[in-house]
């Protein structure tokens, strides 16, 4: 095979193949390297799972993690739109502070992000721009306020029928003075978004979050993959290899649009996240920005760059169209479609499932069984039909 075709013939999930072949191979490899393991190996140690002593302990329904104040249970919850363009929305401020970030092409092939907050602490978040329906319909569940500046007509129509709606409002947003941004200059800081919660009497939010392991049962799971990663092939094994997760170095996600807005995960054994970064190798960094109230400011200003870097990564298949204006896009939320979970440095294949857009999205591996996501941050990605996923 010659230089060329061997380019062309990446592992692409490009949707019309078959699912899961290169998937069930590589896991039916790591799965006789496991079960054959040789009894004279030393014994290795793997974290406990909770003790009943773990009854008390409160986690954020939100992103799966210990909470240290209890009362933070059902803290407001905030659903931001978040730009992506390369019209001066990046670096984005406070991104790396959502629990949860749904990403999606909003219009032309650009990328846009819901990312959802719980109790904020960050200084500057935005920018923030406009709302799509299929963005409000993933973000329903979490009971939000739904933070944007403006929309397209079926998302304004419905987000004024029950819903906690902050729309462009200079008494809880502020214009940001830098050039560069552009019309990306909207921003929030969590003092105004918690000011907008008290003056209108939402002092809570009854999330409806994603099924999550207890931190005891991710160490687990993570330390199962590292050593079975590890082991040599030394006899075969009749055991049931389709529940194996993979271990997976990188992910890349292939939107199907322009390459600007395409991503590369590179998975950090150290932090046990996933690096995120543009297809063109360029770092996806944001501003983190300071813990107290700076004021109407520039992120640029007073805030420093980090890398965005989840701890869970979710590609979801979608069914996505051009709209009647051929710009905006339609995607379609509910249903159900290919998922792909990649936690603690494995993949896992699955299938989502949304009844409605009130109900929460399930994940759901091979065996019909949930898929708990490890806690953290969690991106999670709507890749369309003509889009591809590889690892």
């Amino acid at each position: 095979m010659d230089a060329k075709n061997k380019k062309n013939n990446k592992k692409w999930l490009i949707f019309n193949i078959v699912g899961g072949v290169s998937f069930v191979a590589g896991a039916a490899c790591l799965a006789v390297a496991f079960f054959g393991l040789k009894s004279s190996q030393a014994a290795l140690d793997f974290p406990t799972l909770p003790s009943s002593t773990d009854a008390d302990v409160k986690y954020s329904l939100l992103t799966g993690e210990p909470l240290k104040n209890a009362e933070d249970l059902d803290a407001p919850a905030y659903c931001i739109q978040t730009p992506n363009g390369t019209d001066g929305a990046r670096p984005q401020a406070g991104l790396n502070e959502a629990g949860v970030v749904f990403e999606a092409i909003a219009e032309a092939g650009i990328t846009r992000f819901a990312a959802i907050y719980q109790n904020p602490s960050s200084a500057i978040i935005g920018p923030i721009r406009s709302l799509r329906i299929y963005y409000l319909e993933w973000d329903t569940p979490f009971d939000c306020t739904i933070v944007h500046a403006g929309g397209s007509g079926d998302a304004l129509a419905a987000v004024s029928n029950g819903y906690k709606n902050l729309d462009e409002n200079y008494a809880y947003m502020y214009r940001g003075t830098y050039g560069g941004r552009l019309w990306n200059n909207l921003f929030t800081t969590s003092a105004y978004l918690k000011k907008f919660s008290a003056d209108n009497g939402y002092n809570t939010s009854n999330i409806n979050g994603f099924a999550r392991l207890t931190p005891a049962e991710s160490d687990a799971e993570r330390a199962n993959a590292a050593v079975a990663e590890k082991l040599v092939i030394t006899e075969p094994t009749n055991k049931n290899t389709s529940e194996v997760s993979v271990p997976v170095p990188a992910v890349s996600l292939n939107l199907g649009g322009w390459a600007d807005f395409n991503v590369n995960y590179s998975y950090d054994a150290d932090s046990n996240t996933y690096l995120r970064s543009y297809a063109s190798g360029a770092a996806h960094q944001v501003y983190g920005c300071a813990a107290e109230d700076l004021g109407e400011r520039n992120p640029e200003d007073v805030c420093s760059l980090i890398q965005m870097a989840p701890s869970v990564v979710v590609a979801m298949v979608v069914k996505e169209s051009r709209a009647s204006d051929n710009y905006h896009e339609d995607i379609t939320t509910t249903g159900s479609g290919d998922a792909y979970v990649f936690q603690n440095g494995t993949a896992i294949k699955g299938t989502w499932t949304k009844n409605s857009k009130e109900e929460q999205i399930k994940f759901t591996g091979a065996d019909g069984k949930e898929i708990k996501l490890a806690p953290g941050q969690t991106f999670v990605t709507a890749v369309p039909s003509y889009g591809g996923i590889e690892f």
